[in-house]
């Protein structure tokens, strides 16, 4: 039987305090075929130091490659550029993957070449001293990122396709309704079709990314946790905070150029308000006239 060569991919960046689990993760894989690629933004820690003590103890090839900083969609981007894997699958240096999550998942992709990506849930690793008010209405809120889709599974999957748009909860929090990138498996090809992360992005590119895969093609949604998401207080959605307001304006605007036909009539008529003069006045005057 072939495996096809899958390449995990870990952006790096002052990573010391996690990225040994993340590496014992990516190794303990029961899939037979895989490259571990670090593209790594200047890390002033012993981040690749321990990366470089894996190389001598396993027949995984680990290449490291070093990225001038240029925000984080950059540094995925260029992570993507340097595999050569038929597969990119994303480990964040501070997450970890389950033994058998990359072999469930290219095992979806095999079984279903229609789909242009397929997720999973993730378990949340909660560090204690980040554990308060605030972090559990987090989980509240974003610990079942399909929960408000109400989507029926089919052989363990949940299986989201383009009309997501037109649903009432897609403009509901959580906006992100696919995972965080860990939770994610796609082919390398996939980016020759609807291009790399938006580099503009802080907060929203993941999903944003996603959402361009649904204009094309189906995305399944793995009904078990495969991956643990770690929410400590140096994550990269921690110290991006402030930056969110400006990422949401780009992302409306991204909905609204890029996605209008697809959205609801109640939708499509919050953005035209939003974004259209001529549509303004038309709503006004046709208020005016029913009184």
């Amino acid at each position: 039987m072939k495996f096809s060569l899958v390449s995990i991919c870990i952006p790096t960046y002052n990573g010391e305090a996690y990225i040994a689990e993340a590496m014992d993760s990516a190794l303990a894989q029961t899939y037979p075929n895989l490259e571990i690629v670090v593209s790594d933004d200047a890390s002033t820690d012993s981040t690749l130091q321990i990366i470089e003590t894996y190389r001598d103890n396993t027949s995984i090839p680990i290449h490291i490659y070093h990225h001038k900083p240029n925000g984080i969609g950059a540094n995925w981007n260029y992570c993507i550029q340097q595999a050569k894997g038929i597969y990119i699958k994303f480990l964040f240096q501070d997450d970890v993957l389950l033994p058998h999550c990359v072999a469930t998942m290219v095992g979806v992709l095999e079984q279903h070449p229609s789909f242009g990506l397929v997720a999973c849930k993730r378990e949340l690793i909660v560090e204690p001293t980040f554990l308060n008010a605030t972090t559990k209405k987090w989980i509240e809120i974003y610990g079942d990122l399909q929960s408000t889709l109400h989507l029926p599974t089919q052989d363990g999957l949940f299986i989201i396709d383009k009309r997501l748009f037109k649903l009432d909860a897609f403009f509901n929090s959580p906006l992100n309704k696919i995972g965080e990138p860990t939770t994610i498996l796609f082919r390398r090809a996939l980016v020759n079709k609807i291009g790399y992360f938006r580099e503009d992005l802080k907060q929203v590119l993941d999903y944003e990314f996603c959402y361009r895969v649904l204009k094309r093609n189906k995305i399944a949604i793995i009904d078990e946790q495969l991956v643990k998401f770690r929410l400590h207080p140096m994550q990269t959605t921690i110290l991006n905070k402030g930056n969110e307001q400006k990422d949401y304006e780009v992302y409306d605007q991204i909905i609204y150029k890029n996605y209008f036909w697809y959205l609801n009539a109640k939708t499509k008529r919050y953005f035209l308000n939003k974004y259209s003069p001529i549509a303004r006045l038309v709503f006004r005057t046709i208020k005016k006239l029913s009184l």
